[in-house]
């Protein structure tokens, strides 16, 4: 089973929680997270291709009552 969460250059990234069989699939995949704003890393294990992504806010809102 891989792991929820990763590492990468000291930056915290979550699997989506899917072991791609295909590099096609997984490519595609990749593809759609870049262009919602993820960053992604993708990693090989079992054979499986895991994508693991994040994605920083530019800003964030705090409300003061």
């Amino acid at each position: 089973m891989a792991e929820r969460a990763r590492f990468f250059d000291g930056r915290k990234f979550m699997w989506d929680g899917q072991p791609y069989d295909d590099e096609m699939k997984a490519d595609e995949m990749e593809k759609q997270y870049r262009e919602k704003g993820f960053e992604v890393q993708r990693c090989t294990e079992d054979g499986k291709v895991l994508l693991y992504s994040r994605r920083v806010t530019a800003e964030a809102v705090v409300n003061q009552g």
